[in-house]
C-alpha cells in the first residue's frame, strides 16, 4: 500500500516544482521592474538620489499638450497600421497559398523587409522621401505628378511612417495568413469551388475559419503600434513639430531633457494604456474562436 501511495504523492507534487524556476525569472524581470517604475514615477530622481513628490509628475505629464497630440498619434499609428496589414496580407496570403507560379520567389521578396534592420528602413525611406532629391519625388516628377514633401508636411508625415511600417511588417502577417490558411482542411475549399468560386471561398471559407490568424494578425500590429518608437525617430523624430509625435518619442524627449521621474511617469501611462486597450482585445478575441 506505501509503494503505490508513494508515486501517486510524487505525482502531485513533482510539477509544481517547474513553476519555481518561471516565477523566479517572471518576478526578476516583470515584477520587480514594474514596481520599482510605478515608485519612481512618483519620485523626482536622477542617478543619486530620489525625492518624493506624489501624482505631480503623472498631472506633469497628462497636462502636457505633447502627450495629447502624441496619445492621438498612437492611436491612430496603431489602428492605420493593423488594418492596412490585415487588408493587404489576407488577399496576398491567399494568392500565395493557391497554385500560382514562382510564388517561392514572391514569398521571399515579401518577408525579406522583416529580416532588415528597422534604423536601416527608417533612414533609407527618409532618403528616398526627400522632397527635392529623394527617388520617390524624383519619379512622381518624371509622370508630371504633385510631388508632396512626405516627412516634412504636418498633415502627411505620420502617414508616411504608416506607410513604410505596413511595407516592413507585412512578411509577418503574411506568414500568420498562410499558416491559417494551410491548416484549414482541403474539403471546405473542394466544396466552396463547386458552389461559386472565390468569393465563396473567401466569404464562408477562409474569412470564418482563418479567424484566429486574423486576431493574431490584429492584435500584434496593435501591440506594435501602440509600442512604436525606432521607426518614428530615425525617420522624423517626432516633427515636423509635434506632428508625428507618438507617447513613445514623447517619453524619449523627456528624458533626454533630463526628467526621468516624468518620463517614468509616461511609461506607466503607456503601459495602462496598452493594459487597458490589449486586455479587453484579446478577451473578444478569444470568446469569438472557431475550431474546425
Amino acid at each position: 500500500m506505501l509503494d503505490n501511495a508513494r508515486p501517486r504523492a510524487v505525482l502531485q507534487t513533482y510539477p509544481n516544482w517547474f513553476y519555481i524556476p518561471a516565477a523566479i525569472v517572471f518576478g526578476v524581470f516583470f515584477i520587480v521592474p514594474t514596481a520599482m517604475a510605478f515608485y519612481f514615477s512618483l519620485t523626482r530622481w536622477s542617478l543619486f538620489d530620489a525625492t518624493f513628490i506624489g501624482l505631480d509628475n503623472y498631472v506633469t505629464f497628462l497636462g502636457d499638450a505633447r502627450l495629447m497630440a502624441g496619445l492621438r498619434n498612437t492611436i491612430i499609428y496603431a489602428v492605420l497600421t493593423s488594418g492596412l496589414k490585415v487588408v493587404i496580407s489576407l488577399p496576398l496570403a491567399m494568392l500565395l497559398t493557391s497554385s500560382i507560379r514562382l510564388k517561392g520567389l514572391l514569398r521571399g521578396i515579401i518577408f525579406f523587409p522583416t529580416l532588415v534592420s528597422v534604423v536601416a528602413i527608417g533612414i533609407t525611406f527618409s532618403t528616398l522621401m526627400q522632397p527635392s532629391a529623394g527617388l520617390i519625388n524624383t519619379v512622381l516628377g518624371f509622370f508630371r505628378l504633385p510631388q508632396p514633401q512626405w516627412l516634412g508636411n504636418p498633415n502627411l508625415a505620420l502617414y508616411s511612417v504608416v506607410l513604410v511600417d505596413v511595407w516592413r511588417g507585412i512578411g509577418i502577417a503574411l506568414v500568420i495568413f498562410m499558416a491559417g490558411i494551410l491548416s484549414i482542411p482541403q474539403d471546405y475549399f473542394d466544396t466552396a469551388r463547386l458552389e461559386g468560386g472565390i468569393w465563396v471561398k473567401f466569404r464562408h471559407v477562409i474569412l470564418p475559419l482563418a479567424r484566429n490568424a486574423t486576431f493574431t494578425v490584429i492584435l500584434l500590429s496593435f501591440i506594435g503600434g501602440l509600442r512604436t518608437f525606432d521607426l518614428i525617430w530615425t525617420m522624423t523624430r517626432g516633427g515636423p513639430g509635434f506632428a508625428s509625435d507618438v507617447l513613445t518619442s514623447v517619453i524619449y524627449k523627456e528624458y533626454q531633457a533630463g526628467f526621468y521621474g516624468l518620463s517614468t511617469a509616461g511609461n506607466v501611462v503607456l503601459f495602462i494604456l496598452v493594459t487597458l486597450i490589449v486586455y479587453p482585445l484579446m478577451r473578444f478575441f478569444n470568446s469569438q474562436e472557431v475550431e474546425l
